[in-house]
């Protein structure tokens, strides 16, 4: 996992077509704006499709074992 440091208004690319902006921090709350092409699908974990969810785990699982 890459972890990084952003302040109010910078931003992360990822790739050549997506853009994180930190939007706002309030009381330990952070905003994020994403700009990406509509054909990209943006969830949020806990709104992952439920096959997702399960896959996301096996991996952390596996990652863990080795």
């Amino acid at each position: 996992m890459l972890v990084l440091s952003r302040k109010l208004g910078e931003k992360i690319y990822i790739g050549d077509n997506i853009c994180i902006t930190v939007v706002d921090i309030d009381r330990g709350k952070i905003r994020l704006g994403i700009e990406a092409p509509r054909d990209v699908p943006i969830y949020r974990q806990e709104l992952l499709p439920l096959e997702q969810q399960k896959q996301r785990a096996d991996g952390q699982n596996n990652a863990a074992v080795t």
